[in-house]
């Protein structure tokens, strides 16, 4: 629009001087042309654009440029023309109903100034000028309306994107700290737990059994070792330590079984003045063909064993129990049962945190990995956990 401006005012310039060459009202119009050019040129660098200067800084400029080309089209009338770029830049500066107003006026100065230049009337001038103003605003005032929604649209989506960003932080976060709580609980809290029962074991047995509190305190630091291990994965997200050298599930799973109530054996429980009783015998046995498994199908069933008998040691009191590990083909089964004292599964848990979170995080990591847990128990009868893993299924991302 900016260059159409400046051609028109130069047709319009030349024309003029071609066809009154040497007329007294000349200089005027060289003066007024340049006049309106240094305006049109420099009122929007001065100003600055119309958003942030706002319309009620742009009104002087703007009455200046369209007094200056009124003054052009009363000694020319070829420069009415102009006034097509001028509607534009009136409909950008004016609110709607003002520059509707502006267009109007320019439009009857052209017709005006038209019927001067022609011979006789001319219909055609009459009704072009109009024309050619009403088809220039209707696609300006669309344009504006369609640049408005866009914008709009523009900002709901910014705004849209900006929930979901901080919907997935939220998530994310959520996320880790359930991740970690099942790591703790199914680790650290077991670890921490076996610890306190061998460090009681030893505090009674410090005067009359020297040499067994000594052996009670050195499982301790083994298993706080261990602990250790385990925390410090947990910061940097990597496997479990028993998988440390290329150890297979199997070979995770026998080792747990030989060592899940160690400190039990030797204290009966958590009950410093009880008695010493033996904790349950766990026995592990693969049936099927053993397969490469990927590494969080590893972890988790490892996982899931670790909690599982954390509730048979904390809740069941069994004297038995059995890890079951089951290749299927196309999934893989992990079986722990128990000859407790049961529980109806269907029945909310009752009791502290830590004895109402091992089943749901083993009911988490199942879920994530696109499987299935079946808990079979009845009170008197034993409990019987199953976590039934597809080798095929994509895993979840947390």
């Amino acid at each position: 629009m900016h260059a159409a401006f400046f051609l028109l005012l130069g047709a319009s310039f030349a024309r003029f001087l071609l066809r009154h060459p040497g007329e007294p009202r000349t200089p005027w119009i060289v003066a007024f042309s340049l006049a309106l050019a240094l305006l049109y040129v420099l009122g929007p660098y001065v100003l600055g654009p119309v958003p942030p200067a706002g319309p009620q800084r742009r009104l002087p400029w703007l009455a200046a440029v369209v007094a200056a080309w009124v003054v052009l089209v009363i000694l020319a009338p070829s420069f009415a023309w102009c006034a097509v770029p001028l509607f534009f830049t009136g409909l950008r500066t004016l609110p709607t109903r003002a520059a509707l107003a502006l267009v109007g006026f320019l439009t009857t100065l052209v017709v005006v100034a038209q019927l001067r230049l022609a011979d006789g009337f001319d219909p055609n001038l009459v009704l072009a000028p109009p024309a050619v103003a009403a088809i220039a605003t209707a696609v300006f005032l669309h344009t504006q309306r369609q640049s408005a929604r866009q914008r709009a649209l523009i900002e709901d989506l910014l705004r849209t994107r900006r929930e979901l960003a901080a919907t997935e932080r939220r998530e994310g976060t959520l996320a880790e700290r359930q991740r970690l709580s099942m790591e703790i609980h199914d680790t650290l809290a077991q670890g921490l737990s076996s610890q306190r029962m061998l460090l009681q074991a030893a505090d009674r047995s410090w005067e009359s059994d020297p040499a067994a509190a000594r052996r009670h305190v050195r499982t301790a630091g083994d298993i706080a070792a261990r602990g250790l291990a385990e925390a410090r994965r947990f910061v940097h997200d990597l496997a479990p330590p028993q998988f440390d050298g290329g150890a297979r599930l199997e070979d995770a799973l026998r080792a747990l079984a030989g060592t899940a109530f160690a400190g039990t054996a030797a204290t009966g429980g958590t009950d410093p003045g009880a008695a010493a009783a033996p904790g349950p015998a766990v026995r592990f046995h693969v049936e099927g063909a053993p397969v490469p498994l990927p590494e969080p199908v590893r972890s988790a069933l490892l996982r899931i064993a670790q909690g599982a008998l954390a509730n048979v040691r904390e809740h069941a009191g069994a004297t038995t129990a059995a890890l079951t590990l089951s290749y299927l083909g196309d999934q893989v089964v992990l079986d722990v049962a128990d000859d407790g004292r049961g529980f109806v599964p269907a029945a909310p848990a009752t009791g502290g945190a830590e004895r109402g979170h091992g089943l749901p995080a083993i009911r988490v990591r199942v879920r994530r990995l696109g499987g299935t847990l079946a808990v079979e128990s009845a009170p008197g009868e034993g409990t019987v956990l199953s976590a039934a893993i597809p080798l095929s299924a994509p895993v979840e991302t947390p």
